[in-house]
């Protein structure tokens, strides 16, 4: 990116940082963490109405539409208040036979 100029969403996207993997009994977590510079180019919808400058809990097409990319089954289920840019997902750990 050349000095001064905006960072595209594309660009952003590219600095998205996924943390390792863990679980409790129930689910397996783990948290994407957005470039902060990333919020202002996210739609406005995507946050909530009570103008906190959180965001709600996003769809699977919301998130993965702004450069989140994981496997199938995450759902993303909360936002880490203190830090907006830090989206918690989870999804079910397989069933023991």
């Amino acid at each position: 990116m050349a000095p001064g100029k905006q960072p595209t969403m594309e660009e952003l996207a590219e600095r998205i940082i996924y943390s390792d993997r863990y679980s409790d009994d129930r689910f397996e977590y783990r948290h994407v963490i957005l470039p902060k510079a990333m919020l202002k180019y996210i739609p406005k919808s995507y946050f909530s109405p009570d103008d906190s400058g959180l965001l709600r809990i996003l769809e699977e097409n919301e998130w993965r539409g702004i450069g989140i990319t994981q496997s199938l089954g995450w759902e993303h289920f909360e936002v880490h208040a203190p830090e907006p840019h830090i989206l918690l997902f989870r999804r079910p750990l397989p069933t023991k036979r």
